[in-house]
């Protein structure tokens, strides 16, 4: 059933304009061309968190900093062996999966640590890349509250999913 679920949403959707007789190729290129501005005002945010991160990796901080939150983590329930993983991920999607391939060749698919990863990445979000998107363009520049709820989040959604993968 999932394999069929875009090709009916694209149909749908091109049904739907030829009825309101709307040019579908002509509004694609109009949305496209919109697209390019957008991502020239983006770049520089999206390239200072990309150059931190490899930074912060390359520097050994992630792992010290891993290390000196693991007792905390782990007393919330989150194994050790994901703390980094959990820290990194609001900063780098691509770091992330980078650690989860780690993780599953370290200690297996199968295994509970192995598990935990994929539901922690599954149930998280690069936070600063989205924030940095979505306020980059909007006229919101006060994100006193919006950052550290969306840090705690993630944090709360990491321990139920460390939970869930425990439970089943």
């Amino acid at each position: 059933m999932s394999a069929y679920i875009i090709p009916i949403i694209f149909v749908a959707l091109f049904s739907y304009c030829h009825i309101k007789k709307v040019g579908t190729y002509d509004t694609f290129v109009k949305g496209a061309k919109k697209s390019i501005p957008l991502i020239v005002d983006i770049f520089p945010y999206i390239a200072a968190i990309m150059i931190a991160v490899a930074l912060l990796r390359a520097s050994g901080i992630t792992e010290l900093l891993a290390t000196a939150c693991s007792p905390v983590f782990n007393a919330l329930g989150i194994p050790t062996e994901l703390t980094e993983l959990v820290l990194l991920r609001p900063f780098t999607g691509a770091g992330s999966f980078a650690l989860l391939e780690d993780v599953l060749l370290k200690y297996g698919a199968d295994s509970y640590i192995s598990r935990c990863a994929c539901v922690i990445l599954g149930c998280s979000e690069t936070i600063f890349y989205v924030t940095t998107v979505y306020f980059s363009q909007t006229k919101v520049k006060k994100l006193l509250y919006a950052i550290p709820v969306a840090l705690v989040c993630a944090v709360v959604g990491s321990v139920f999913a460390c939970l869930i993968c425990k439970i089943m």
